[in-house]
């Protein structure tokens, strides 16, 4: 046992002492009301038993590397640099939601993860993928991580902690409501935060400074809730081989990177009629990013400034006799000024899409009906030949009313997205990253069955699915080391199931994955890949909430992959990784929470990213008072 496993034990033991039991094995003070800080696993939709990370302040994607719905691909850590990808897909082809809209970054799907919005202001992610996807998606191939605007409640909290690898974090939230002159059926708020952290890294040259503000105004009616915000984050890390891996060792690679990100969006929600809503939603998003190769050999060779601006519009009318339309609209305009991705055909391009997904619902008894949708999609930009792709899904619908439903579905779609300035605006023969000026557009086609039952006390949910792209942009490597855009034709199965289950002081989740994937390049010189075949043959993640009692909460993640075998990983292609968290509740003082936590307590240095080194343990801790 390491120093640091023995540490956290010895915290977590002392926690528990503390409690002051009695002889019958319950607290002293038991009519205190149990608290769950944290949204239920089955209750509330929350798919990890953790949301606060040990390395840093907590951030949407926090935690999403338990998942079992995304696999997370990071470098250092998940806010410092992670890759979101689907069902076997690459970081391109996976889109962050918010609200109506998809953030859209231009320069790479790298940065898609840059979301300066404190996790209050949103609801726990949706997981977007085949027909629901393809109506919702903007420009994201496989899937999206979908996240809503969350109702305002009136309170606050400080947090201040600290840990190894001389970390330390602080952050400040509060939200302020209140009735709209004398209505009781308006009411207005108004929400602040910031948080800042720094650490020396969990590795050598793995240190990062982050700060983050976020503001919110709301306007919530009987039937609508009104959004307006604004966000900006600013953060420095870095990595030895970060991007390049150990390509270019010999000219040491120390990388970081410089990232700011401002957000101003606007957001309006509105039901109507019998269950038709629509969304609509506004942004500016402004992403600045400096990469350095060498740290300790500063230069300008790659400084980067995009800038999307997007209006969204999303709903559902019904109309009558359980016909109704599903629709989405989204348009957005991107520019780039880089010294580096500038030689491609154009430095801005115009997006847009239509989705139309009519519905049909007939009653097959008083608790048993078919859903159909059928529908269509269309894609364009001003610079790529357009798209309609198909949609269609057959759902079997079992509900009793009383929590209890069952579900069984059959879909076919068809998506397509264009790549970003990275892959088709850099230099074609030299550099270390080589753009394609001719890539085509991607074609994705989806085939995919499943079924999935839902209890008060416990779910399941399982599908199997196939999916045939033509011309996915992948980034490979050749005998010259250096990395390129390339095509790929690419066949993925892959078949996945979710369960979980609430007891009177555990709650559990638990998961299975399994992906296979031809694949055809159409080039002989290719190697190998960074992130097209950088996927989990098998993945397993298991995470719980224990509450032994009203004063002590246990939280813990697991997951467990056997990865593809890569030409560029060193060491193993299997890993065992685990975030292990406690909270305690001091009797006297309900609005205290003293945490702990310790993320890879068994020394896994497993490679994310093939060639790019895994991060190393931490051990955190902390308070946090709440009004």
């Amino acid at each position: 046992m390491t120093p640091k496993q023995s540490s956290f034990l010895t915290i977590l033991a002392l926690l528990v002492n503390s409690l002051g039991f009695s002889q019958d094995g319950f607290p002293k003070n038991s009519g205190k009301q149990v608290r769950d800080e944290l949204p239920a696993l089955t209750v509330k939709g929350q798919k990890t038993a953790n949301q606060r990370p040990v390395t840093t302040y907590e951030s949407p994607i926090s935690n999403l590397d338990f998942d079992p719905r995304v696999d997370m691909q990071s470098r250092s850590m998940t806010e410092a640099q992670g890759d979101l990808s689907i069902r076997g897909g690459i970081f391109e082809n996976t889109g962050i939601q918010v609200g109506a809209a998809t953030l859209l970054d231009p320069q790479t799907g790298h940065y898609s993860t840059e979301i300066p919005i404190a996790p209050e202001m949103l609801s726990e992610p949706i997981i977007y993928t085949g027909a629901d996807n393809a109506l919702s998606g903007f420009n994201s191939s496989v899937g999206t991580v979908g996240y809503s605007w969350s109702k305002m409640t009136h309170g606050g909290s400080v947090t201040i902690g600290g840990g190894d690898h001389d970390l330390n974090f602080q952050r400040f939230h509060n939200a302020w409501t209140g009735h709209s002159g004398e209505s009781e059926d308006w009411t207005w708020g108004v929400e602040i935060e910031t948080s800042r952290s720094e650490s020396d890294g969990t590795i050598p040259y793995s240190d990062h400074d982050f700060d983050r503000t976020t503001g919110r105004i709301q306007l919530i009616g009987p039937n609508s809730q009104t959004d307006l915000f604004a966000g900006y984050q600013d953060k420095f890390f870095g990595l030895y081989g970060m991007y390049t891996g150990d390509l270019y060792t010999a000219y040491d690679p120390y990388e970081t990177e410089s990232v700011r990100t401002q957000l101003f969006l606007a957001n309006h929600q509105q039901s109507y009629g019998e269950g038709s809503n629509w969304e609509a939603t506004a942004y500016f998003r402004r992403n600045n990013d400096h990469y350095q190769f060498n740290r300790l050999l500063p230069d300008n060779r790659f400084v980067h400034e995009t800038d999307v601006t997007s209006l969204a519009l999303a709903g559902l009318h019904e109309i009558k006799d359980g016909f109704g339309i599903n629709y989405g609209m989204q348009i957005a305009r991107d520019k780039i000024e880089s010294s580096s991705l500038e030689q491609g055909n154009f430095t801005n391009r115009t997006y847009f899409k239509l989705s139309l997904l009519p519905q049909f619902r007939r009653e097959l008894s008083d608790k048993k009906s078919l859903l159909l949708r059928v529908g269509a999609s269309l894609d364009d930009t001003n610079r790529d030949g357009s798209k309609v792709s198909p949609i269609a899904r057959l759902t079997w619908l079992t509900e009793d009313g009383l929590g209890n439903s069952e579900s069984t579905y059959l879909s076919y779609v068809e998506t397509t997205q264009v790549v970003g300035y990275s892959a088709e605006g850099g230099n074609e023969t030299k550099g270390l990253f080589r753009s394609n000026h001719d890539l085509s557009r991607e074609v994705t086609r989806n085939l995919e069955f499943g079924h999935a039952l839902q209890r008060t006390k416990w779910s399941l949910e399982g599908a199997v699915f196939y999916r045939w792209t033509d011309d996915l942009v992948d980034w490979t490597y050749t005998g010259t080391g250096a990395r390129s855009a390339e095509n790929v034709d690419i066949e993925t199965y892959g078949l996945e199931f979710i369960v979980s289950r609430q007891m009177e002081n555990l709650e559990g989740i638990a998961s299975y994955s399994f992906l296979r994937k031809n694949e055809d390049y159409g080039n002989s010189l290719v190697d190998g890949s960074f992130y097209a075949l950088n996927f989990p043959e098998h993945r397993l993640t298991l995470g719980f909430i224990l509450n032994p009692n009203d004063l002590l909460q246990i939280r813990v993640d697991n997951e467990w992959r056997d990865q593809r075998a890569n030409l560029l990983r060193k060491g193993s292609n299997s890993s065992m990784y685990s975030h292990l968290a406690a909270s305690y509740y001091p009797a006297r003082m309900d609005e205290l929470e003293v945490f702990v936590a310790f993320d890879k307590p068994w020394d896994e240095d497993f490679q994310d990213i093939p060639g790019t080194p895994g991060r190393g343990d931490q051990f955190s801790m902390g308070a946090t008072y709440s009004w």
